[in-house]
């Protein structure tokens, strides 16, 4: 529960009556959390915002959006330009970027859409490898964009300006169905093929991951996402329901949140800062859960993915 002045507010509290300290501000039709004192607005979270984007799955290609401080079904928002899956996802809050995947082979292409708006995704550039079953995350700024069937490769983009990747560096291990999240700071690359290894780097700096530490579980086609502070895991290889937790400022293993409703990996997973939630998966499913970031416990039905699906790229915006 996010808290005014000290007084516990939902997402959409009327705040007029509260004075000074933190206001909500809005962006649209979406909610963006920004903090006010005497030195102005410090905006949140640049990775994340109350829209909730899944993207893909094996033999679609479906865009679909929720808000994510409102549960209920989501909604069509447009298409992929072709059928992928396997993707990774990231954004700068405004623009979400999806890398990767597979269509009858891996590919190399990197697209994008304004969260805002609804319709089809637009060309922005080409990794420096084809590869699919990626992890990406985002400080705001850059997005990084790591490993994928047999390549530890890690990549970087200027989310905000459209052009082919650059090399970054390479995660500590080959592996396939990992996932990344982030902090302002650093990203986090979790699990993958056989492994529970966590590893992470500095988003400003290219160069190699070093080793964070495990997941509580060895798994793959794992989901993560993030608040400022606390990164989660969810689902993953071997039909699993486990969440796992980790500060991502302080290296160490991650420890149990609690369990998804629905056992599964090839989940898409998106954050609103206070919200994480996690959408379809394989045993193939259109299941939305979600569970709050700083408080451990089992995920909650939030409704259902316009088609069920596995292998689903997520990401948040405004």
């Amino acid at each position: 529960m996010r808290k005014i002045n000290g007084v516990p507010v939902e997402a959409h509290t009327d705040l007029s009556s509260l004075t000074g300290g933190e206001v909500l501000k809005w962006s649209g039709t979406n909610m963006a959390w920004e903090d006010q004192d005497s030195t102005g607005f410090v905006p949140g979270p640049a990775w994340v915002g109350g829209r909730g984007i899944f993207a893909g799955g094996e033999t679609i290609n479906t865009i679909d959006y929720i808000t994510i401080a409102t549960t209920g079904n989501a909604t069509d928002f447009g298409d992929l330009s072709q059928t992928l899956y396997a993707q990774g996802g990231c954004s700068n809050t405004t623009r979400g970027v999806f890398a990767g995947g597979w269509n009858s082979g891996a590919v190399n292409i990197i697209e994008y859409i304004t969260i805002s708006t609804t319709g089809n995704t637009t060309d922005f550039g080409d990794l420096t490898q084809a590869r699919y079953s990626l992890g990406a995350c985002s400080d705001g700024s850059r997005g990084v964009i790591g490993n994928g069937k047999t390549y530890s490769t890690i990549d970087y983009i200027t989310i905000s300006t459209t052009g082919n990747a650059t090399d970054f560096g390479d995660t500590t291990l080959i592996r396939e169905g990992s996932s990344a999240l982030a902090d302002a700071t650093r990203g986090v690359f979790g699990g993958g093929q056989i492994y529970d290894t966590i590893d992470y780097i500095t988003i400003a700096t290219t160069g190699n991951a070093t080793d964070f530490g495990n997941l509580t579980v060895a798994r793959y086609k794992v989901a993560g996402c993030s608040d400022a502070t606390i990164g989660v895991w969810g689902g993953g290889g071997g039909y699993t329901n486990v969440i796992d937790y980790i500060t991502i400022a302080t290296t160490g293993n991650a420890t149990d949140f609690g369990d998804l409703s629905v056992s599964r990996n090839g989940v898409g997973a998106c954050s609103d800062a206070t919200y994480a939630v996690f959408g379809g998966g394989e045993i193939t499913t259109n299941t939305i859960d979600y569970v709050t970031i700083a408080t451990t416990g089992n995920a909650t039905d939030f409704g259902d993915l316009t088609v069920a699906r596995p292998a689903i790229a997520g990401l948040s915006g405004d």
